[in-house]
């Protein structure tokens, strides 16, 4: 085909174009596009570099959470402070506090300083025990509870040091922040210098930070996530039982049994509102309704403040709406020829629907109830107003114990309790716990994605 035939008749004074070149139109489209994949690339790196340097912040100021300084040196649990009536027996040995661990403690570490030739005859006393952690004293009482033989022998002890000690062996805390510190001194920075050469120092493993509970402001080197761990698998375990059952089987009855009219309009409108609403509004509900009406007027045990079964109605309600419009989502995307062969060769509805339809709707169904779940997980505004956020310093019972009515806490609500701490060393445990909570995060998505390839059928 010509010039001439693929454009028509040349009309005078108009110059032909030829179908194998571009024409003035079509370049300007192109480069429209090119800048529009641009635009597109630079946006997506942005977001990328954004989200490595949200990463790279976390880990770095939170990393060193999951390490504690600590002084090993031995101690001598003197029979005749700790047990003065001699029979070893726990009733008695509860009534020793820390104070008179404390004093055990100091002795040690001192005589312990002397025996490793370390100098401190340029630092006080005071300061010098002052570098002792003031949870160290509990510890070694807590291992005498437990085994009351310990009483009168001589053990070796990795004693945990205060936070800015700590802080210093990790670089948080530097010569020149601890001149403008009060809760430390030069004479202090000095003595862990000598104690790291003679070998008395190690900054190790500290697997207290995922099992302790939480601490006063005095002492934050000996928080820990156990609670607010525990607290988390309780209502997570709680909302699932809850919402997955009420959630797929609406889901099923409005989208396969539901007549359409305006009744079922009315309630997908407000599902898809509902699904909308802030996550404090369900706070406030959940004061409102579950403590203040049923926990208070109406004297529920079970509903109080900052229990697990109560964060988790609240996190249910929240979560509900999420999982059905994934549900139906997932229901809705299976072919409607599926469910017509089913009926053609004769299968009643229901055996069409729990036969054909919710296995090849399986995978959809469980990436939207994971996801909902991890959304629930990360949720603090709720939580803040059920009084999740309250210090908690004892662990909640088993389930079977009535677990799910103990005061508790949550992951994303401990972070916003550290971070709001002033104490550096509580900043860094907030970090960390951000750490421990977005491996959750990303486990229950690798499971969702697992379990979507695990179901997914083809057809």
């Amino acid at each position: 085909m010509s010039d001439i035939s693929a454009n028509g008749p040349a009309s005078a004074g108009k110059p032909r174009v030829s179908i194998l070149g571009q024409s003035a139109r079509m370049k300007s489209r192109n480069r429209v596009e090119g800048i529009f994949k641009t635009l597109g690339l630079t946006a997506i790196l942005f977001s990328l570099a954004i989200l490595a340097l949200m990463i790279f912040t976390i880990f770095r100021d939170g990393s060193s959470a999951f390490f504690q300084t600590r002084a090993a040196f031995p101690i001598t649990l003197s029979a005749e402070i700790i047990d003065p009536a001699g029979n070893r027996n726990r009733d008695d040995l509860t009534k020793q506090t820390t104070m008179t661990y404390n004093k055990v403690l100091n002795e040690a570490f001192l005589a312990a300083l002397a025996a490793q030739g370390i100098k401190t005859d340029d630092v006080p006393e005071k300061e010098i025990t002052a570098m002792i952690s003031k949870g160290a004293a509990g510890e070694i009482r807590a291992d005498v509870l437990a085994d009351p033989s310990l009483v009168g022998q001589t053990i070796e002890a990795n004693i945990v040091l205060g936070g800015r000690i700590d802080g210093y062996m990790k670089g948080r805390v530097t010569r020149e922040s601890a001149e403008r510190d009060s809760n430390v001194t030069m004479g202090q920075l000095d003595i862990a210098d000598r104690m790291k050469e003679a070998g008395m120092l190690a900054t190790v493993w500290n697997w207290d930070f995922i099992t302790n509970t939480d601490s006063s402001d005095t002492r934050p080197e000996t928080a820990g996530l156990g609670v607010a761990i525990l607290g988390s698998a309780y209502m997570m375990f709680l909302v699932l039982i809850m919402c997955v059952p009420v959630g797929v089987a609406a889901s099923i009855y409005l989208e396969e049994f539901a007549p359409k009219n305006k009744w079922t309009d009315l309630i997908e409108v407000n599902i898809a509102n509902l699904a909308a609403v802030p996550s404090i509004v369900y706070g406030i509900l959940g004061l409102a309704i579950f403590i203040n009406i049923l926990g208070g007027q109406m004297g529920v045990e079970a509903l109080k403040m900052s229990a697990s079964l109560v964060g988790a109605l609240v996190l249910s309600l929240q979560t509900l709406p999420t999982i059905i419009i994934a549900t139906r989502s997932a229901i809705r995307a299976v072919p409607p020829s599926i469910r017509d062969a089913a009926l053609g060769i004769g299968a009643s509805k229901m055996q069409t629907v729990f036969h054909h339809v919710l296995p090849l709707a399986m995978p959809g169904i469980l990436t939207g109830t994971i996801l909902g779940l991890a959304s629930a997980l990360g949720e603090t505004a709720p939580l803040l107003l059920i009084g999740m956020v309250a210090f908690v310093a004892n662990y909640p019972a088993a389930p079977w114990d009535g677990g799910f009515s103990d005061p508790a806490t949550a992951l994303p609500v401990q972070v916003y309790s550290w971070a709001s701490r002033s104490d550096p060393a509580f900043i860094e445990r907030s970090n960390g716990a951000i750490i421990v909570l977005l491996v959750f995060l990303l486990i229950m998505n690798v499971t969702a994605i697992i379990l979507r390839r695990r179901f997914e059928r083809r057809w």
